[in-house]
């Protein structure tokens, strides 16, 4: 089905063939992708993590107890996949679920006392990675870059609102 205007998108005809690796949501992806790799690689060997796993803890970690729903919102992974990492923190009592008692088909989630003393000892890691890929950037730059990419959140945000 070809975009329309009512979707957000301006049909232009295009003016060269789409050049993969210049198109900048693959870029964005292909780059994500890469760096939940090496990320992942520092806390999944050594803390026994997958990517879905520590995102998971992470978003607990900085905003405490969330609902399901509310931690796929935030870490744009889909629900089975959150429903699976959260089970495994569970199990690994880096999580506790708790019903809700209004609505006992709902769960609040959080980090345990082990999973607050793993989320303390892996966030730096995760600092210094960052820190490491921004390195040489001026902090104008990586000013810059964050506005960029909240506008782009945005944008993409508009273009996917479903009516």
């Amino acid at each position: 089905m070809e975009p329309s205007p009512r979707d957000g998108l301006e049909v232009q005809p295009p003016e060269a063939p789409l050049a993969l690796e210049e198109y900048v949501p693959f870029r964005i992806s292909v780059l994500a992708n890469r760096m939940t790799r090496a990320v992942a690689a520092v806390y999944g060997k050594r803390f026994r993590l997958s990517a879905p796993e520590w995102r998971t803890m992470a978003v607990l970690g900085r905003y405490g107890a969330l609902s399901g729903n509310s931690v796929v919102e935030r870490t744009a992974m889909d629900k089975v996949r959150v429903s699976r990492a959260a089970q495994e923190l569970v199990v690994r009592r880096l999580v506790a679920r708790t019903t809700v008692r209004s609505d006992r088909r709902s769960h609040t989630l959080e980090l345990t006392a082990a999973g607050r003393r793993l989320f303390a000892e892996i966030a730096p890691l995760a600092l210094a990675y960052e820190a490491t890929l921004l390195a040489g950037l001026a902090p104008s730059e990586v000013a810059m870059f964050k506005r960029l990419l909240d506008h782009l959140e945005a944008k993409n945000a508009v273009l996917n609102q479903v009516e």
